[in-house]
C-alpha cells in the first residue's frame, strides 16, 4: 500500500507541476476530469466517485468555476441541487489532461507484458472494491466503523 501511495504522489505531483501553467491548483486536474466525462454530475455524486468530502469537493469546484473551467446550473428538479459542466474552456485543457495521464501510464507501466499490466489493473480493482464497502461505512455511519474496528482486535 506504501509503494502504491509514494507512485500516486509521485504522479500528481508530476501532473500538478504540468498543469500549473493553467492556474490549476493541487489535484484540480482530477475533479475537471471527472466533470468532462460525468457532464451535468453534481457534487455529492463527484464526492463519491473521487472519495473525498463535500467540503473538499465543494472549495475545488469553486476554485474552477473562478477559472472559468467549470459552470454550475441549479438542477431544474432540486433547486437546492446543482449540476456540474464543463466550459469550452475546460473541454480544451481535458484533451491535454488525457494525454499527460496515458503519459504517466505508459511511462509507469515501461517494461512490463501486456499481461502483468493487466494483472496489476485486476489485483488493485479488487483492493478498491474491498476497501468501497469500509469507505462508505465510515462516510455514512462513522459510529458503526468504529465499533466494528474494536470488535476485529
Amino acid at each position: 500500500m506504501r509503494e502504491i501511495g509514494t507512485l500516486s504522489r509521485a504522479v500528481n505531483s508530476k501532473s500538478d507541476l504540468k498543469f500549473r501553467e493553467y492556474h490549476l491548483q493541487k489535484g484540480q486536474f482530477i475533479f475537471l476530469t471527472r466533470i468532462c466525462e460525468n457532464q451535468g454530475i453534481n457534487y455529492i455524486q463527484l464526492s463519491n466517485m473521487l472519495r473525498v468530502d463535500k467540503t473538499t469537493t465543494t472549495k475545488a469546484v469553486q476554485k474552477l468555476i473562478s477559472s472559468g473551467y467549470i459552470q454550475k446550473v441549479q438542477d431544474e428538479s432540486d433547486s437546492r441541487a446543482y449540476k456540474l459542466y464543463p466550459t469550452p474552456k475546460a473541454l480544451d485543457l481535458y484533451e491535454l489532461v488525457i494525454e499527460e495521464e496515458n503519459s504517466n501510464i505508459a511511462f509507469c507501466f515501461k517494461g512490463f507484458t501486456l499481461e502483468e499490466i493487466t494483472s496489476a489493473y485486476e489485483l488493485v480493482k479488487r483492493m478498491s472494491d474491498n476497501i468501497d464497502a469500509i469507505w462508505h461505512q465510515v462516510k455514512n455511519d462513522k459510529e458503526s466503523y468504529h465499533d466494528s474496528a474494536s470488535d476485529d482486535k
